[in-house]
This record gives structure tokens, sequence and C-alpha cells, in this order.
């Protein structure tokens, strides 16, 4: 075997390697519809949060029980985001007959998963503890940082993405008074955009 063919065998397995761990990165369409449940459960949040129309509070205090609504409101749009990524994920390994739990989609697991687990843990702690205005934002600070993580084995774009909902999510926790809203623009209007711009580059 001569230099040339192993530097081909090298390319084509790198290929195969790249491809069976960026189809699992999260899609343009996936992209697009948690940016759109993410906007739902704000709009939600927000009406159960706000007076109509205005930045005003209902109430200076907030039960716990809305507190625990919202919660679990938010965990409904991440079963929604999930559910959704995984089946689109699914259908798109199929059609590029590439195996899509592999040892890549566990090191991609593992590299986004820590951050996301202790973000969760930290969330429900601060809920817990009275710190709701902190809680939202800092959702994002650990979601940029497990995009951050994951995206050393995905593409680029990710790093991105995860750079911007970490400055969005410190933002927040900067101004508590406005995390919701910070919310809506970490995990719906960013999630939209970078989809869209996804879908554009290397899905159409």
């Amino acid at each position: 075997m001569d230099v040339h063919q192993a530097n081909d065998d090298l390319r084509s397995i790198r290929e195969i390697m790249e491809r069976s761990v960026r189809f699992i990165s999260l899609s343009g369409w996936a992209g697009v519809l948690a940016g759109s449940y993410a906007l739902a459960g704000a709009a939600y949040a927000y009406n159960r949060l706000y007076l109509p129309g205005s930045l005003h509070l209902r109430s200076e205090l907030i039960s716990m029980s809305t507190l625990w609504e919202l919660l679990f409101a938010a965990v409904i749009v991440l079963v929604l985001s999930v559910s959704t990524a995984i089946l689109l994920t699914v259908r798109k390994a199929r059609e590029q007959g590439v195996r899509y739990w592999n040892q890549a989609a566990r090191d991609l697991l593992y590299q986004a998963g820590t951050p996301l687990v202790a973000g969760g843990l930290l969330t429900i702690a601060l809920v817990w503890r009275g710190y709701w205005a902190v809680a939202a934002p800092s959702t994002l600070v650990f979601y940029g940082l497990a995009l951050f993580s994951a995206s050393r084995i995905t593409w680029k774009e990710v790093r991105t993405l995860g750079l911007l909902e970490i400055i969005l999510g410190l933002t927040g926790v900067m101004l508590p008074g406005y995390g919701l809203f910070f919310w809506a623009a970490g995990f719906g209007l960013l999630h939209i955009l970078y989809g869209f711009f996804m879908y554009r580059k290397y899905e159409r």
C-alpha cells in the first residue's frame, strides 16, 4: 500500500467518523422547532407572571405553586425539544445509513450531559431556595456550557451558539427582573436563527 492509498483510506475513515457524529448534532429543523416550543413556554410563563402588555409582575410575591408550575412547563418544553431532536436524528440516520447510537453519540452525550445535569440540579435548588429570579437565566449558562463542550466533536457553529447562550445567561443573571426575556431570547430566538442558518448551509 503506497502513501497516497494510505492517505485516502485515512481520509475516508475520517469522513465516516465525522458523518457519524455530526448527524446527531442539533439539526436545522430541530433547532427551529425547539425554539418555537421555548417561545410558547415563555409566553405561558409571561401570562402567569406579568400583567398583560407590561413588565410589571402580577404580584411581588410569587407563590411556590406558581414557580413549580412554571418549572413543570419548562420540563415539558425540554421533553418536546429532546423528543423532536431524537426523532429527527433517527430519521436522518436511517436516510444516511448511519448508526445513531455509537461511540461518537455516547461521547457527545457525555460532553453535553454533564453540564446539563449540573445545571438542572442547580436550577431546582435555586427555585427551592427562592432565588427564582436567576433560575431561568442560569439555565442558559449551563446549556451554553454544554453546547461549547459538545462543539469539540460536532459542528463548529454549535460553539458559537453556546457562547451566545452563555453571554445571554450571564447578562440575565445581572438583570434578574428580565430573566424570562433572556430565556426566551436564548432558547427561543437563538434556536430559530441557528436552525434556519444550519438548514440553509448544510441541509437544503
